[in-house]
């Protein structure tokens, strides 16, 4: 599965999407991905009137979004010095879900029985045991991205249960921006993807 980091980060822009400001996203505002926060953040004031509001984030451009990714989503974050096995798919969810990516792969790792730190940071010690999981998950003939998407997808749907308006992105199969699931499973073995009748058993308490 080898691909440069451009080519993750431009496929992330492609499941991500173009413009919209859902009021159940507490992203708010986000164009490519990127939410008006994190443009907020950077100083993107592409339109140059001395703030940075919606219609800056409507004129940011899919390479723009791309060039963010790759400085502050995956160089910043360290996620370069993971096993290359982990590196798209926790590209992707820092992307979706900032370092809580980090701390689902540090929470993985301990239930490993790993003593691993769970503070959302790729440090040292993340970087040793992640690798030293890596080997461990293969020489059991279980690939850690397939422990990591299932622990991703777990993710998604707990934070569904906690908070009803985001239940509509973990409810739908169809992919994109809202597919949470899909968007999990994408990084996972098809052998472990749930069934349609798993996946409804598991959402029907929404109602």
């Amino acid at each position: 599965m080898p691909q440069s980091v451009r080519q993750m980060a431009e496929e992330i822009v492609a499941r991500e999407g173009g413009y919209v400001n859902d009021p159940d996203d507490p992203g708010g505002a986000t164009n490519h991905g990127v939410t008006i926060h994190t443009m907020r953040q950077l100083g993107l004031d592409l339109n140059r009137d001395g703030k940075v509001t919606e219609g800056d984030v409507k004129l940011l451009t899919r390479k723009q979004a791309v060039d963010i990714y790759l400085q502050h989503y995956f160089t910043r974050p360290g996620i370069a010095s993971l096993p290359e096995v982990l590196q798209d798919t926790v590209f992707d969810m820092y992307v979706n879900a900032g370092s809580n990516a980090v701390r689902i792969l540090q929470r993985v790792l301990r239930k490993m029985g790993y003593d691993i730190a769970v503070d959302g940071a790729i440090g040292p010690q993340t970087i040793r045991i992640a690798h030293a999981g890596e080997r461990e998950a293969s020489q059991a003939g279980i690939s850690i991205r397939d422990i990591y998407g299932i622990a991703r997808r777990s993710y998604y749907l707990s934070l569904a249960d906690k908070r009803p308006a985001s239940r509509k992105y973990a409810r739908t199969r169809a992919g994109g921006k809202g597919g949470w699931i899909k968007r999990a499973e994408e990084f996972i073995d098809p052998r472990y993807h749930m069934t349609d009748a798993e996946f409804q058993a598991r959402v029907a308490a929404w109602g």
